[in-house]
């Protein structure tokens, strides 16, 4: 299973500035885990903004316990650290998914051994967040064909009789509704045009895409900060971003099977306990196919899972021992529980744990 090779330009032009490098040492971090020798060197990531800020808490305690070692990430999207991943840019990537079939079957990552796999590990998991900037108002319940509505442009208003039908007691403003979108390749808005597309496909008909379709207009906006500060800097907007984020925004609870279900991390991780694992890729990928219309009760279905990825078989055989030292601190429960506390991402569970330690375990 081998990647797409892409030239020295790609590497520049993406993996620039790492603007999360080098975090200070956090005195209540807590330990992080090694191989158990002296571990020394460098690691380059990037990738997806979303699993920024618990990337900012893997890196303070996983450098508080290795002192020998620097690792910075730069959040710069789910696209532009898939592309420096295969360019030989970034020792790892972060991703709001996976890489896909297609992609898989192209070619080869420059920083990996020749005819190397890559390891795909679900380490992130949280709900995305639908955010609103209305006056007064915290919180509204609307079906998936309403969202989809809005962001396809064909609900227009914040009375809307499908928003207002949903919302009763609720005093709603004529306001113009304003949607804001990600304006780089974002895995979130590919997570998020996959649920507008699985769950009110009559409304929005364009299959899921890190990049947003040409031809649905709005507001767009680079990143995961400049998405909330867009939203928040703007009455009548609404967008989409990682729950973390979300802060004093309005939040949507979106209709399933007939529950209006607010984001919370349990309710997303029950999505990925309840998905499957995509047909026909090896033990060591372990991309899941998310379940956008659930029938269990209390399960949250506009959600992201990052995947953190690497080489089966480095080139460099210490920068091997680097990522699978990192990966397996990220993956243990301490590395689980501090992202959920500094980023409110949801722990993996113990069966999807057993299975990551055991995709490490190759990593050479």
């Amino acid at each position: 299973m081998k990647l797409n090779r892409f030239g020295s330009a790609a590497i520049i032009a993406v993996a620039g500035t790492m603007l999360l490098s080098s975090c200070a040492a956090n005195e209540d971090a807590p330990a992080a885990s090694t191989s158990g020798a002296a571990l020394s060197g460098t690691l380059v990531g990037a990738g997806s903004s979303a699993v920024g800020a618990a990337q900012t808490t893997w890196i303070s305690a996983f450098q508080t316990a290795n002192d020998g070692v620097t690792i910075t990430y730069d959040p710069s999207g789910s696209g532009a650290g898939r592309t420096a991943f295969l360019a030989g840019g970034v020792d790892f990537a972060g991703s709001d998914r996976a890489f896909n079939d297609e992609e898989i079957a192209t070619g080869g990552a420059v920083g990996c051994a020749p005819d190397s796999g890559i390891v795909q590990l679900p380490l992130y998991i949280s709900p995305i967040a639908i955010i609103f900037n209305l006056d007064g108002i915290d919180s509204l319940n609307m079906s998936p064909a309403t969202v989809a509505g809005i962001f396809a442009g064909t609900i227009t208003t914040w009375n809307d009789p499908a928003i207002a039908a949903e919302n009763e007691g609720v005093t709603l403003p004529s306001t113009t509704i304003s949607p804001v979108h990600r304006s780089d390749d974002s895995g979130t808005t590919e997570n998020f045009t996959d649920y507008l597309y699985a769950a009110a496909p009559d409304v929005w008909t364009t299959e899921a895409d890190g990049v947003w379709p040409t031809a649905i207009t709005g507001e767009a906006a680079q990143g995961t900060s400049g998405m909330v500060d867009a939203v928040t800097n703007a009455p009548g907007t609404i967008g989409y971003a990682d729950a973390s984020r979300a802060g004093a925004l309005g939040t949507v609870s979106v209709e399933v099977n007939g529950e209006y279900v607010p984001y919370s991390a349990e309710a997303a991780a029950a999505i990925v306990d309840e998905s499957p694992f995509i047909d026909g890729r090896p033990d060591f990928d372990l991309s899941i196919a998310l379940d956008r219309t659930p029938d269990a009760a209390g399960t949250y279905p506009v959600v992201l899972v990052a995947y953190l990825i690497g080489c089966e078989t480095y080139a460099d055989s210490a920068k091997a021992e680097l990522v699978k030292s990192y990966f397996t601190y990220m993956a243990s429960p301490d590395g689980q529980a501090a992202a959920a506390a500094d980023a409110g991402s949801a722990p993996i569970s113990s069966t999807l744990f057993d299975r990551v330690t055991t995709a490490i375990a190759v990593i050479s």
